[in-house]
């Protein structure tokens, strides 16, 4: 089974797929090991890691180094985030054949302009593409793909960008049209009322991806109810995640001058070794070193 044909049965065995961003190997594990049904490999995620802003300063290069990583020690199928796809559609069509060869089983790439800016920071420039130009994008990565299992996800950002969901619905159906397999409709309002209304309106022939990052209160329940949407992608919550965990304990270190509380409320180091399979690396040791 490849990449894309592990993640469509997984599609075709729920009605609703839950993916974990990652930004590493460990977070892809412990992902894993909670439940998850796949893995969003995330470009924020990425750019906080690296100490970047999430503008397009990450290459593709490091993007592919992150996913092949996280491909080489979980089983998961992996959504690459490749934001506006690294330029035109002949950036497109580059970034489809290196993203299939690593082993992603679906991208998501947004009609911003290039440059973009992070979707939710308050004030950022959200400019958009042509429709016709972004058609232009996701017929280059469908006739591209060499799996025809391999998910192209076209992303609208016109509720980012204000627009109004006339012209998400426009832009969703345009990109149906131009071959996605699915529409990526986000929001960066802090109810989930947009993109309620958005589900209730879409008559397309395509499921619909949400990223309930602003909009928190909308569960699974809730999006099952609305019928057409297949996949609820948790977009920065391991890097957050991980970021509280260390502020905190980098914190409570330096204020009593030692490990000697902040010890106890940490993972033991037995767990991660458990996690990096130190066992396996012992039995061989055993087997092979004279």
């Amino acid at each position: 089974m490849s990449p894309a044909n592990n993640l469509r049965a997984r599609i075709a065995e729920t009605s609703l797929l839950h993916i974990m961003a990652a930004h590493s190997p460990l977070s892809a594990l412990l992902a894993e090991e909670a439940g998850f049904d796949g893995l969003w490999a995330s470009g924020f995620e990425l750019s906080a890691l690296l100490g970047l802003p999430d503008m397009s300063l990450v290459s593709m290069t490091q993007h592919l180094d992150m996913l092949r990583a996280i491909a080489g020690r979980s089983t998961l199928p992996i959504v690459a985030d490749i934001d506006t796809g690294y330029g035109n559609a002949i950036n497109v069509i580059h970034a489809i054949n290196e993203y299939e060869r690593a082993g992603a089983s679906a991208v998501v790439i947004e009609d911003k302009t290039f440059p973009k800016v992070s979707s939710l920071i308050a004030g950022g420039r959200q400019d958009l593409l042509r429709v016709e130009e972004f058609q232009g994008k996701i017929e280059a990565a469908v006739a591209t793909r060499r799996d025809p299992d391999f998910l192209v996800i076209a992303r609208t950002e016109a509720l980012i960008a204000g627009l109004g969901e006339a012209d998400a619905l426009h832009r969703a159906e345009a990109y149906v049209e131009a071959g996605a397999d699915m529409i990526l409709i986000h929001s960066k309002k802090t109810d989930s009322s947009e993109i309620e209304s958005f589900s209730r309106a879409w008559t397309g022939s395509v499921p619909l991806v949400i990223v309930p990052n602003a909009y928190p209160d909308l569960d699974g329940e809730r999006v099952r109810a609305l019928g057409n949407i297949c996949m609820m992608i948790y977009g920065n919550y391991g890097i957050r995640a991980a970021a509280t965990a260390m502020q905190q304990t980098f914190r409570r270190i330096r204020a009593d001058g030692g490990v000697q509380n902040a010890h106890k409320d940490i993972l033991p180091v037995e767990e991660i070794f458990r996690l990096q399979k130190m066992e396996t690396v012992r039995a061989a040791e055993a087997r092979f070193l004279c």
